[in-house]
């Protein structure tokens, strides 16, 4: 029973990683634009009842977690890839805020990949109410063609995000995953080190 409630799990992380490219093709094919706000929300649904899910039936491990973050990040390049195809001024109008993103968004990898062996998995509280708003703007612009000032809000949120998922991996000493404030992570550095210490 564990090993189906575990593939369930997986399951629904991976529905995102292949809602990316039906994303993309429904795009391309000319799909109504409310099937793809539909995606978003489809996308945004299963996010949130993974993580409900996962820590229901003790499924909670850190490589679902690490994963649920990697598929977020598939899903919405999908979801910019869309953008790009159908709306491509939104893109441009907020170029500057999504090449700042973006660069965040790789330098925080790279970081996390020289300093953890592996990419970071903070879900902190900001970051999840990022999600919320960044699916909100993707199906205000998708769906009703408007609630394009989402979008630059969207964006800037997410750079905070990042701003604070890199300073929290500057903090930590190792690997730790369901961080979820500033301050939570600043405890956790003195215990770490403090443990080090004892050990040494």
């Amino acid at each position: 029973m564990k090993n189906f409630k575990a593939g369930v799990v997986w399951s629904m992380v991976a529905l995102r990683v292949l809602l990316c490219p039906v994303m993309i093709w429904g795009a391309k094919a000319g799909w109504s634009d409310i099937w793809l706000a539909a995606i978003v929300v489809i996308a945004l649904v299963d996010d949130i009842y993974d993580r409900v899910m996962a820590r229901g039936w003790g499924c909670d491990t850190p490589a679902v977690r690490m994963s649920d973050s990697l598929a977020d990040t598939v899903f919405y390049l999908g979801v910019a890839a869309a953008l790009w195809i159908r709306k491509p001024e939104v893109l441009r109008d907020n170029w500057i805020l999504i090449a700042v993103l973006f660069s965040l968004e790789g330098a925080r990898y790279v970081f996390d990949l020289r300093k953890f062996g592996r990419a970071a998995s903070y879900h902190s509280y900001i970051a999840k109410v990022w999600g919320l708003i960044l699916a909100a703007a993707m199906v205000g612009v998708f769906a009703f063609g408007g609630f394009r000032v989402m979008v630059p809000i969207a964006t800037a949120w997410g750079i905070l995000v990042n701003l604070e998922g890199l300073t929290m991996s500057i903090m930590l000493p190792r690997w730790k995953n369901d961080v979820k404030t500033l301050p939570r992570a600043w405890a956790l550095r003195k215990n770490m080190l403090s443990e080090a210490t004892s050990k040494s």
